[in-house]
């Protein structure tokens, strides 16, 4: 009889989970009722660069989605003001009861009210959960009285004053504050099913570690890494070139706290050698930018503008000697420290010399200029053993490497951070992969095994400075530049220099056919998948728009990093997915937590409706029901095993 029913041995193990007919049957139709409920919500993100407090707020306010919900139930009852001190009670619901508190006596009439009202909301936005999952949701102390709440209506006569009781109880015994906090993280919980994060946690911004902070609590979350990422998925995995890098950036944009204070560290070995070595050098092309790109002139600044050249200079030496060591990276253009003339000051780029800014190279050797110093080759040693140690880095980087890839294809829909390599013709452009061309899917998925491999396990040194190409490698699909132009940012004044020419794939974006092609290349449905992505800040400013080859791409980067905001003249793009369709909202610049907790302020955004669903979708129409339908398929193998007695049920009686 076993040959006539095929996998018997893995239904007699599913069976231990479903030892009767009556259980198997129930969990048939749960799961066949779970398919018809609305599709969850997805949030995505993109190039948050440390902007802790903006996209704490982003992730609080769901992009706008709660205060819709709150505006829905709301609107003809409430005044605006009363709709914004509510939205902001459940964004911040401890600071605001404090504030509140601070400046007015809160009634019991005020919490009953409000506790109503927060109910409401929740019924709302847990109307597309079963019950089993909203009460997984909860809070294991309220769990019972929340579910409670949520599934009885005041419409029912005769549980009304059940209902009532309950609220005036909660109120009775002082437990008002615990059940306001628990009912607004309940809504912020249930607003988002899965937020997508597409690339550049880390770098410019202040705080990447409290956003990681953030994301390691968040309910379901993954992360297409983005260049930034893998240069400190690199660093955490000790690589020099990329813990150079991280060091630059941090002292550039003067958000160092990241590395002292939130990843604790130690930099010591780089402060006394930048004190000793550049004691006499003013270091004026390297003094600290803010957010404006304006030079920082405080007392510390002349200290942080030695360090940061001083680590600039390893990092040039650095990544020459991986250039050199790598022909097949075709990098050799950004080559710099041999082709300066250190006797006239002058450097030779593309035929051309040009004057130097800057002329001070006390620890270049003109003879071996790639060649580190025995000071810098201690302070490089120095910061990898403390980039390998540091225990909350590494916790935040191992988290990012499991919930992280290079690309995802999620409900149809494909996710990568920077671009697909072109040719100027627009077809798949090929890289050389040691010793192998590939291109497309097959290059982002070798690109995906090394850099886990790079992180996870013990690999060649020849293999580790792949991490550093994704980086900013001339085929990297996540840097997606033909060059970068750091040193001639320091040493040249000449901003022609600085143009850095975009990967073909920015050229074509807006090319139906070409999102078409690579949609065959990953096996997508040409009429109903997208492309989204990060990367490239859109310069909303000049017209420009994320809605690309009409309709099919989005490019998501408006500008979260504050630096960038002069480019793109707004604060970053957000993407919502939900059963009704697509929708992108446009944020304008956040000013800070306070401002929402005082005045009610909320991030001004501009919600555009860009594809509407003709028919909601359902969860049989994405990934997760798949899934559900091929468990379905192995339950009914189950049920019927159980029916012709192939399989005994095993329940007590």
């Amino acid at each position: 009889m076993k040959d006539n029913l095929y996998g018997l041995d893995y239904l007699e193990l599913l069976s231990e989970d479903y030892p009767t007919i009556q259980a198997v049957s129930t969990e048939i139709i749960n799961l066949q009722a779970i398919l018809n409920l609305p599709k969850g919500t997805e949030h995505f993100v993109s190039d948050l660069h440390g902007e802790h407090e903006a996209f704490l707020h982003v992730l609080k306010n769901a992009s706008g989605v709660i205060k819709n919900k709150i505006d829905f139930l709301y609107k003809t009852t409430l005044t605006e003001n009363e709709r914004k001190t509510l939205a902001t009670l459940i964004y911040y619901p401890e600071q605001k009861l404090y504030y509140l508190k601070q400046h007015a006596t809160l009634s019991d009439e005020w919490y009953a009210l409000t506790l109503y009202r927060l109910v409401e909301i929740c019924r709302v936005v847990s109307t597309k959960y079963t019950r089993s999952k909203v009460r997984k949701a909860m809070p294991k102390d309220f769990g019972y009285i929340l579910e409670e709440l949520l599934y009885i209506t005041d419409s029912e006569a005769n549980k009304h004053e059940y209902y009532t009781q309950i609220i005036n109880s909660i109120i009775e015994i002082d437990r008002s504050d615990e059940f306001v906090i628990a009912l607004a993280n309940l809504i912020r919980r249930l607003s988002i099913d899965h937020l997508h994060v597409l690339g550049d946690v880390f770098d410019r911004g202040p705080r990447a570690d409290i956003i990681m902070d953030e994301l390691l609590k968040y309910h379901s979350i993954d992360f297409q890494w983005g260049n930034h990422d893998v240069e400190w998925i690199g660093a955490a995995a000790g690589h020099a070139a990329c813990i150079a890098n991280v060091i630059r950036n941090s002292l550039r944009y003067n958000n160092f706290d990241v590395i002292e204070i939130g990843y604790g560290i130690n930099t010591r070995a780089l402060v006394n050698f930048a004190h000793d070595v550049y004691a006499l050098d003013d270091c004026e092309k390297f003094m600290p930018l803010d957010s404006h790109r304006h030079t920082i002139r405080t007392n510390d600044a002349p200290l942080t503008a030695k360090m940061h050249k001083a680590i600039a200079i390893i990092q040039f030496k650095l990544e020459g000697q991986i250039i050199k060591k790598h022909p097949e990276y075709d990098m050799t253009q950004m080559l710099r420290l041999n082709r300066i003339n250190y006797s006239n000051g002058t450097v030779e780029i593309n035929g051309t010399d040009y004057p130097l800014t800057d002329n001070s190279f006390p620890t270049i050797n003109p003879d071996s200029p790639f060649e580190l110093t025995e000071g810098e080759k201690e302070v490089v040693l120095a910061l990898q053993r403390a980039f390998l140690h540091s225990e909350k880095l590494q916790h935040h980087i191992r988290f990012m490497i499991s919930k992280g890839s290079m690309y995802k294809i999620y409900n149809g829909n494909l996710l990568f951070h920077g671009c697909i390599p072109l040719t100027d013709e627009g077809e798949l452009d090929s890289v050389n992969f040691f010793g192998a061309e590939i291109s497309g899917k097959e290059y982002l998925d070798a690109a995906d095994k090394m850099v886990r491999k790079i992180y996870l396990s013990k690999c060649s040194d020849h293999e580790r400075d792949f991490i550093w190409y994704l980086w900013c490698g001339k085929k990297s699909p996540l840097y997606g530049k033909d060059k970068s132009s750091v040193f001639e940012t320091y040493f040249v004044d000449d901003v022609s220099l600085l143009h850095e020419p975009k990967n073909n794939y920015y050229s074509f974006i807006s090319n139906e056919f070409i999102c078409d092609m690579i949609f065959d290349e990953f096996n997508l449905n040409r009429n109903s998948a997208h492309i989204i992505n990060g990367h490239v800040p859109v310069r909303t400013v000049k017209g420009e728009s994320p809605i690309k080859a009409n309709g099919k791409l989005y490019v998501i980067d408006g500008g979260f990093s504050k630096p960038y905001r002069m480019t793109t003249g707004i604060a970053g793009y957000t993407l919502i997915n939900n059963s009704y369709g697509f929708s992108i909202t446009e944020h304008q610049p956040f000013t800070c937590v306070n401002d929402v907790i005082e005045n009610d302020f909320d991030l001004h955004s501009d919600k555009i409706e860009i594809e509407h669903n003709v028919s909601r979708k359902r969860v049989c129409d994405t990934d997760i029901g798949e899934g559900i339908k091929h468990k379905i398929e192995i339950l009914k193998k189950l049920l019927d095993a159980y029916k012709k007695g192939y399989i005994r049920e095993t329940s007590d009686f």
